[in-house]
């Protein structure tokens, strides 16, 4: 059984998109509201939340729609190129509105560009497990993740180059015209997915993909037996667990830092781009190693490792080579859950519901990153900042206590007679 890393690559162009889309949303979004706009931080980051509540339903909406969905373009790419095309048409628009300097149509806009975002993230990350042979999702989504970080690199690399500020002698900070990074990200999230439809039949690829003979003739909504129902929600609990550990620290890190350290938001991002770094070049490495230990095991382990880490930080006294050894681990633990995560709980369903339990995985992910900012700052304002890495512990030791009642959705292929025969895949 090979996967076809050709075509995985190409669904991959989707999620690129998706991921060059939300880097320049988090980043450029805040800046433009506070420093084109004038809206406090307070609106800012209420209107930067909207996002993440909308997800937790339309994802699951859009995903059990898309299963449903027969059409000639397939499943899922008429969200995909729908959701595209209009997402590009709203950011030309919003462009226009940061020159003219009207909040009122460019909020509205970005609730429709929010809205359009919601609609084709779940049909565009439940393409490759519908084409992807299930003890090969792992590695699969290790491609997928390699694919759509590269959306989310360039366009930190193009605002590098694109987003023109200049600092006032009243220390304020004067920004240039955003249309440029605008159109840029607008045309790569168009340019991807272009090239992934026109290169890729997905109603030929789901009818040759090896998904299983009763696979295909089950249908939508079919109820699960309990004890993988079970399962289902213990690793929906571990998800929502993990993540409200990992964007705890995330959203408040820099702060952290500067507390505790006396290091500014420079020098601490540095550490996440190590991690970021580290995820990156771990994925598919770690696609094949879950192939051998099992997906459960390789989750396990990289809970594991980042729960020690997030312990080992609460007593490291200084910066320095150690704490950037510690964030390496972090991301490579990181990158452990997220490669194999996805595909436990699609794997649990049939063929015909991936969409609507991809939109059950994201919704539970955001929903963790409503709650963790609120639950974290409380926790921060009443102890200090001491109690951040703490608090991360806890909520990832709970994640590795869920996961161990987890007892569906491992896929184990057959053994390889040799090592080489892992990198044996079909590249069309």
């Amino acid at each position: 059984m090979k996967l076809n890393t050709k075509q995985t690559v190409l669904i991959g162009l989707s999620f690129a998109s998706i991921l060059a889309f939300w880097q320049f949303y988090d980043q450029m979004i805040p800046v433009i509201l506070e420093n084109r706009f004038g809206r406090p931080t307070l609106v800012t980051n209420a209107i930067m939340s909207i996002d993440n509540v909308l997800a937790i339903f339309m994802l699951p909406l859009f995903g059990t729609i898309s299963d449903k969905t027969k059409s000639r373009l397939g499943r899922r790419t008429p969200y995909v190129l729908f959701g595209t095309f209009a997402a590009v048409a709203l950011m030309v628009v919003m462009a226009m509105l940061t020159e003219s300097g009207s909040f009122p149509w460019f909020f509205v806009c970005l609730i429709a560009l929010l809205v359009t975002m919601s609609v084709y993230r779940s049909p565009a990350v439940a393409y490759m497990p519908d084409v992807t042979p299930k003890p090969l999702r792992s590695k699969g989504n290790a491609v997928i993740n390699l694919v759509g970080y590269i959306g989310g690199i360039f366009t930190t690399i193009v605002m590098t180059f694109l987003v023109k500020s200049e600092l006032q002698s009243d220390g304020t900070v004067v920004y240039g015209s955003f249309v440029p990074i605008f159109m840029t990200v607008a045309a790569f999230m168009l340019i991807t997915v272009l090239i992934m439809v026109f290169a890729l039949n997905e109603n030929k690829i789901v009818r040759e993909a090896a998904v299983g003979a009763e696979e295909k003739k089950s249908s939508t909504g079919e109820k699960l037996p309990k004890d993988v129902f079970r399962s289902l929600v213990f690793i929906l609990l571990s998800v929502f667990l993990w993540f409200t550990a990992y964007n705890g620290v995330t959203t408040s890190f820099s702060r952290f830092f500067e507390n505790r350290f006396g290091v500014g938001a420079g020098g601490s991002s540095m550490y996440l781009t190590v991690a970021t770094v580290a995820a990156i070049a771990s994925f598919v490495p770690l696609g094949i190693i879950s192939s051998k230990l099992g997906r459960k095991a390789t989750i396990l382990l990289g809970i594991f490792v980042m729960t020690v880490c997030y312990g080992i930080i609460i007593f490291l006294p200084s910066t320095g080579v150690l704490m950037y050894i510690v964030f390496a681990v972090v991301g490579i633990g990181w990158a452990a859950i997220n490669v194999n995560s996805f595909p436990m709980v699609v794997e649990m369903c049939s063929s015909a519901d991936v969409g609507k339990y991809t939109g059950y995985y994201y919704a539970f992910s955001m929903c963790a990153q409503i709650v963790t900012p609120l639950l974290s700052g409380l926790l921060i304002t009443k102890l200090g900042y001491g109690v951040l890495f703490p608090y991360a512990v806890a909520f990832s030791a709970l994640s590795f206590v869920t996961m161990l009642f987890v007892r569906h959705g491992d896929s184990k292929p057959a053994e390889k007679k040799s090592v080489l025969e892992h990198f044996d895949v079909d590249n069309g």
